[in-house]
């Protein structure tokens, strides 16, 4: 709306954004964690006042993704709630601790033992929105611990359990409240791939495509030191070379370019970039 000069819909747009962030920081942050939902009495979804289902792997991930809770330290706090209750040997469960009972107004989600499928097995579907959240607090050890978690690549010595294609995610993976944990089910059936490419490209990698170019904002792990990405954009290709040593600095076809946006080049072209984080 900026761009295109469109003033008034745009302070409306960021108006709306400044409403629902404060009412995540308020009525959607239990102390801890975010809470998942207000059922229809209600009465709060995955929060400490809850007797099961405390706590929700979606709200702390997604609230990550979108920025919500940096500067008031509540997302680092949400994702150390994740840690320290969610986190398994095979990725982060849904929920915990798990429901042990049916409820009718929480329905299917209720209905599976615990440990399988909704009822806090590991859905790896939202698993990088929490390795994205680590990110954006600038944790790249955290974020790239996350991706190998439950990554087909990383599991090659634990097929007898994981049981799943070894080039393939699984939907759903056994937890830690179940009879066979490390057991996938269901692969294909998910969007991992998709968001774990939205992950890795774009936020460990950091190479994010933006109107004006493609902005570095690299989070790379400890030891990941020396980073060669061949990036196609718009018709162009874009050989980037990251290393992470000395003061920071980018150049573009041998140039210095000022901050950390690649500009647009002609399609057809190969761009070299350099960047030092």
């Amino acid at each position: 709306c900026d761009l295109r000069g469109l003033n008034e819909e745009a302070e409306t747009m960021r108006a709306e954004a400044d409403k629902m962030e404060c009412t995540l920081e308020t009525a959607g942050w239990d102390g801890e964690w975010y809470v998942r939902a207000y059922d229809a009495f209600g009465h709060k979804v995955g929060s400490d006042e809850c007797k099961e289902g405390k706590i929700f792997i979606e709200p702390q991930g997604f609230c990550g993704v979108a920025g919500v809770g940096v500067k008031s330290g509540k997302l680092e706090r949400a994702l150390k709630s994740v840690e320290e209750r969610l986190l398994g040997e095979y990725g982060i469960e849904l929920l915990a601790p798990c429901y042990s009972e049916y409820h009718k107004e929480l329905g299917e989600i209720t209905s599976y033992p615990p440990g399988y499928k909704e009822n806090g097995s590991i859905f790896c579907h939202n698993n990088p929105w929490v390795s994205i959240a680590w990110t954006r607090l600038g944790d790249g050890d955290r974020a790239f611990d996350l991706f190998k978690r439950i990554c087909p690549v990383y599991l090659e010595d634990k097929s007898e359990i994981h049981r799943c294609e070894p080039y393939a995610y699984a939907q759903t993976v056994a937890a830690r409240e179940s009879y066979n944990e490390g057991e996938a089910k269901n692969s294909w059936l998910t969007g991992t791939a998709a968001w774990t490419f939205v992950n890795v490209s774009r936020y460990i990698l950091g190479v994010q495509p933006e109107l004006d170019g493609l902005h570095l904002l690299p989070c790379l792990p400890t030891g990941m030191d020396d980073v060669s990405i061949t990036r196609k954009f718009r018709g162009a290709t874009y050989e980037i070379h990251m290393v992470k040593s000395g003061a920071a600095s980018m150049t573009v076809d041998g140039k210095c370019v000022e901050g950390n946006v690649v500009p647009v080049a002609a399609a057809g072209t190969v761009c070299k970039v350099e960047i030092t984080i």
